[in-house]
């Protein structure tokens, strides 16, 4: 595979993982009449950015997720104060703008000095005019306009907080979701290119076959059926092609195998890989495939998710009581690495791959480790049990230093990563 095509579907995978998730957080938020503020792919600063109705969908540098900013959970609205002076621009008797500086170049507009103002609840602002106290309306959309940027207000009804316990842990909740959907999607798409297992195999199928390793440079072909070894039969037993091959490290082999209609007879001999044990010859073995009926094709996906949460699982667990090292954890770029050699594998592969990644995706988020969605998903459940909310500001704090926690253990790993490939 090309590498331009290659480095397309790895980014492509990436941004379709983290545009569905973050998709899911805002059609929910959308439908729980919350102001989306901005949907965002990536941290840092903007690389793209577009608005369309109230939302401004943007593209940021660095691919280390997404996020979807909902109001009465962002730090940009300003607060009027009383003694301010004011600029207002008005549809009859509604406010549709107000202007906070630079007021002498605003045109067609009512100046004047902020005597009382509420932006969330009664929408009104009394100014004083020229010695005269008037009242005016506020648009429920108005916008503020600060420094050249529009910014639209935020009546409570249109806040997060403002929202039933349910409306906003679905909100949250729908992001993991939409990665279970889509894991479960594309293992479907998986098993319709692949097939399933055949019943009763009496062979060993090569699924893969590395390019530049002992079994290519033999002439061995992805799809080759594997019928013996150095003349012992091979059958459908996976696990002796695999030993055999172990045990023959800098030994020639030979293999006979069928391709098509046709018995070929090869030699190759296994080579060692660093950090394997054992002789290696670059194929992934496994048992011939069929094509699946529609009811096997929603069973086997069924299976791939039940199986591949307990590995991910497995993975927690080796995490939490400490059998790793710091090789074994991966950032972005190892990840990022990991998927573009899979990719080059084809696209069934990468198919597989991407669910894997998505069903991980949405499990880690659904942790309770502050700034998650799991963490957030935890303090919503408390205010269910109390009846009221956790301090704002408590809560906040928690995420900060959870959020902090998380880039900071990016940092180690990413340079971990980087080290890594720089030694080769």
């Amino acid at each position: 595979m090309e590498m331009v095509q290659v480095v397309f579907l790895t980014v492509l995978v990436f941004f379709v993982l983290v545009t569905i998730h973050e998709w899911g957080h805002y059609y929910f938020a959308k439908r729980a009449g919350i102001l989306v503020r901005e949907f965002a792919i990536g941290f840092g600063p903007k690389v793209f950015s577009h608005k369309r109705d109230e939302t401004r969908f943007t593209l940021r540098l660095l691919p280390l997720g997404g996020f979807v900013r909902m109001a009465g959970e962002d730090p940009e609205i300003v607060e009027v104060q009383p003694g301010q002076t004011v600029a207002l621009r008005l549809d009859g008797n509604k406010v549709t703008k107000l202007f906070l500086d630079q007021l002498d170049l605003r045109k067609n507009v009512v100046r004047g000095e902020v005597e009382h103002i509420d932006l969330e609840h009664t929408l009104k602002v009394r100014l004083q005019v020229e010695g005269e106290v008037v009242t005016y309306d506020i648009h429920p959309k108005a916008m503020m306009v600060l420094k050249g940027q529009d910014i639209q207000i935020a009546p409570f009804e249109r806040q997060f907080g403002s929202k039933t316990v349910a409306q906003r842990a679905l909100s949250i909740f729908a992001g993991p979701l939409m990665n279970f959907i889509l894991a479960f999607v594309l293992f479907i798409a998986y098993i319709l290119q692949m097939g399933v297992p055949v019943e009763n195999p009496t062979h060993v199928r090569l699924a893969d076959v590395s390019d530049d390793k002992p079994a290519a440079r033999a002439g061995l072909l992805k799809g080759d059926l594997v019928e013996q070894i150095n003349g012992i039969p091979i059958g459908a037993d996976i696990n002796k092609l695999v030993t055999l091959i172990s045990e023959s490290e800098g030994k020639e082999m030979t293999w006979v195998v069928l391709r098509g209609q046709e018995r070929l007879e090869v030699k190759l001999t296994p080579e060692h890989i660093k950090g394997h044990q054992g002789g290696k010859v670059g194929i992934t073995p496994s048992t011939p495939m069929r094509s699946a009926s529609f009811t096997e094709t929603f069973k086997f996906a069924g299976k791939a998710m039940v199986n591949t949460t307990e590995r991910i699982f497995e993975g927690f667990r080796m995490l939490i009581f400490g059998q790793f090292t710091l090789d074994d954890l991966g950032g972005p770029v190892r990840t990022f690495e990991l998927t573009g050699q899979i990719a080059s594998k084809g696209i069934e592969q990468l198919t597989y791959w991407a669910a894997i990644l998505s069903l991980y995706l949405g499990i880690f988020n659904l942790l309770p480790i502050p700034a998650l969605d799991g963490s957030r998903l935890v303090f919503l459940g408390i205010e269910a049990l109390r009846g009221r909310p956790v301090d704002p500001n408590r809560e906040s704090t928690v995420h900060f230093i959870g959020f902090a926690m998380i880039m900071l253990l990016m940092l180690v790993v990413t340079y971990n990563d980087i080290l890594r490939l720089v030694k080769g």
